[in-house]
């Protein structure tokens, strides 16, 4: 007969019917069952399985196996650290290492602090095992009697606890409090951007122009009166990316006769300008109205080479003038989609168009760029451009009314960021911006930490060289007040100066300095919640970079030795803050470029394009492609760069963990442990790509 389900016992789980009955069996096999009822005997039993000897042991035996594979997996990825590490170190002479030159002032500093802290740790382990545990106390009890004194090294240590406390721990406190002020303001002015942006969505709001704005309606009937545009695109010995942007460039949806290119060579390579002297025949012959360009003085980097060219005759009877990098592709559609918002705007004087990125998920490199990168031009700049018509102009992906560079003083050769100089220089003189966010342009970000280090150095001592020289510009303007505080307290300082100050002072100096002097600890919500709440709002344009948080926080405070270093050289115009390198790119192409590859032409179609040719521009040419085959197919030898500030700030943090570890700081210890690990890796070059 089947058991009767009773439900009682799920709320009555206490009543008991029945009387108890024990039933003990002599069998140690078997346990013991205590029957509450006349239906117990049908309700589930819980055993109570006894452990004999062997289960233990067998269970021993798995928790050991299981600690040795953990520690066999710390193991051998400690063991895989060192291997690079040492085959880093001894090919340093090979590979080459970071040249210092006169910015080596930050280098020694952190070498002096780095020694400094190294006499310290071991003063303190030696305390530490002698018992003199004077650091767990937060009154640090000192001792004054000379009867507490155990010997002379006792005494300096006790000397050392009162200089401590005395004299350097209350300017570590002031200058503690200093930066996390700028801290919080910095972040407060990212809120608010972020909450801009937000706005932005809520209401749509976006830059719009009339369906067909080039309509022309006359008495001769109706047609489209398209502006003159100039395409500008410079380079510098740019061999692997100069065919693909001029490919795309040429193809831009608009009428042949109302658009000229020009391919600005600054090349110093005679076989990359023979190479790109024969991508521009090939497009002329194809109808394009292009004309290559090659500066003899080459003077002023990317600046100088964008004044020679508005130099020129011609470029009168141009309106406008678009400008490209060398590895930037823009849509067939993109002056249709740009040039528009210029109708029935006279004040308007820069379009500038969003960056999109091929190569943003080739490494780790590149996804922690993407992140910043899209933060900059979905937040800053589209909040800029909708509440204050001004931003700093990108360099490239943009179009200017020609008559806002004339009237601002056209490109200046001053400083290595032309581009922000141009914007502060229109914004002066009343000129407003437009940025739209949804027209892309595909482009390259650096895929090696070479590269990246050079261009982010320009990329911040820049801008202090321009806020030097704009500064009394700037204050006898005829702008608005509030115009003119915004440049000064938001663009420049805050955004340019405090950022990269109060980043690398508070974590890579301050921080591993109070391990030192316990006494200006600082507070866990300054290490730990503030910097991950501000790493989250920068995620928030590309929400799926969100795993990689944790690495974009250690690796964004490994970048502020960089830039501080940069910021310091162009306030201060020290070392190579006047430095232009072009930054190194890898040539990837889009899908759409793949698929031209695809669609390559016949010879029959080659040998129309060269029908117009003489014989000996067609010998050049064959020659020019086999040089281009024979360059391809060469093998390449990747090299690899010692960072010595980085690795010196890496064994800086690791003491300094050390230190917190004898202390028992866990948030701490664990912060400086993994930050300098990040150091380590970046400054032996085991971060992005190789550099060939």
């Amino acid at each position: 007969m089947a058991p009767r389900l009773d439900f009682s016992d799920w709320w009555a789980k206490d009543t008991r019917k029945g009387t108890p009955v024990v039933v003990k069996m002599e069998n140690p096999n078997y346990s013991v069952v205590e029957i509450g009822g006349p239906d117990s005997a049908f309700r589930p039993v819980e055993k109570s399985r006894g452990k004999n000897a062997k289960q233990v042991t067998w269970v021993l035996l798995l928790k050991a196996h299981r600690a040795v594979g953990c520690l066999t997996w710390l193991a051998t990825v400690f063991w895989s650290l060192l291997g690079a590490i040492k085959k880093r170190l001894s090919f340093t002479n090979q590979l080459g290492s970071e040249k210092l030159g006169r910015d080596r002032w930050l280098f020694s500093a952190i070498k002096v602090f780095l020694a400094v802290s190294l006499v310290i740790l071991g003063c303190e382990i030696v305390a530490y095992f002698r018992g003199w545990h004077y650091f767990k106390n937060p009154n640090l009890h000192i001792p004054t009697s000379t009867l507490e004194i155990q010997s002379l090294f006792h005494l300096v240590y006790v000397g050392w606890l009162s200089l401590r406390a005395d004299y350097i721990a209350p300017p570590i406190k002031a200058l503690s409090k200093f930066c996390i002020v700028l801290f919080l303001i910095q972040s407060v002015d990212r809120l608010i951007l972020c909450l801009g942006c937000f706005w932005i969505k809520y209401k749509k709001i976006k830059p719009r122009f009339d369906e067909e704005p080039f309509r022309h309606d006359d008495a001769e009937g109706s047609g489209f009166a398209y502006p003159m545009v100039l395409v500008q695109i410079p380079m510098c010995n740019e061999r692997e990316v100069y065919e693909q942007s001029i490919s795309a460039v040429c193809q831009l949806d608009w009428p042949k006769d109302r658009i000229l290119v020009q391919v600005l060579d600054d090349s110093n390579d005679e076989s990359i300008q023979q190479l790109i002297k024969a991508e521009v025949a090939k497009w002329s012959q194809k109808g394009v109205n292009i004309i290559y360009r090659h500066r003899l003085v080459r003077t002023g980097y990317k600046a100088g080479n964008l004044k020679s060219a508005m130099s020129c005759d011609y470029v009168e009877a141009y309106e406008f003038v678009a400008i490209f990098d060398a590895d930037f592709q823009p849509n067939p559609d993109f002056l249709k989609l740009t040039v528009p918002h210029f109708k029935d705007n006279p004040e308007l004087g820069l379009v500038q168009a969003r960056w999109t990125f091929v190569n943003k998920d080739e490494n780790l490199l590149t996804r922690l760029q993407n992140i910043n990168l899209c933060f900059h031009f979905e937040v800053e700049q589209q909040v800029s451009g909708v509440f204050l018509n001004f931003f700093g102009f990108n360099g490239t992906a943009g179009v200017w009314r020609i008559k806002a560079l004339e009237e601002s003083g056209g490109w200046l050769e001053r400083t290595t960021v032309e581009d922000m100089d141009i914007a502060v220089r229109a914004h002066l003189h009343g000129w407003k911006f437009i940025y739209l966010n949804d027209v892309k342009v595909l482009c390259e970000v650096p895929e090696s930490y070479e590269a990246y280090k050079k261009q982010q150095h320009r990329w911040h001592s820049g801008p202090m060289q321009l806020f030097r020289l704009c500064l009394g510009a700037i204050l006898t303007s005829k702008i608005a007040i509030w115009k003119k505080a915004n440049l000064i307290l938001l663009f420049f300082l805050l955004r340019k100066l405090i950022l990269p100050f109060y980043s690398f002072t508070l974590f890579c100096i301050i921080l591993p300095l109070t391990m030192f002097v316990p006494e200006a600890e600082l507070p866990v919500w300054v290490i730990c919640y503030i910097p991950v709440f501000m790493s989250f709002l920068n995620l928030l344009p590309s929400p799926k970079s969100f795993p990689f948080i944790v690495p974009y926080l250690l690796f964004e405070n490994t970048m502020s030795v960089t830039k501080f270093n940069a910021m310091v050289s162009g306030l201060f115009q020290l070392g190579s803050s006047y430095e232009w390198i072009v930054t190194k790119k890898a040539g990837r192409s889009s899908e759409s470029d793949l698929l031209s590859i695809t669609e390559k032409e016949t010879p029959n179609k080659k040998s129309q394009l060269l029908r117009g040719v003489s014989d000996s521009e067609l010998l050049e040419l064959s020659h020019l492609e086999e040089q281009k085959q024979a360059v391809s197919k060469k093998p390449v030898k990747k090299t690899n760069k010692i960072y010595h500030k980085e690795l010196a700030l890496a064994f800086l943090l690791l003491t300094a963990a050390i230190r917190s570890l004898l202390a028992a700081q866990g948030v701490h210890f664990y912060f400086l442990l993994f930050q300098g690990v990040t150091f380590l890796l970046v400054g032996l070059d085991l971060i992005g790509e190789q550099m060939s």
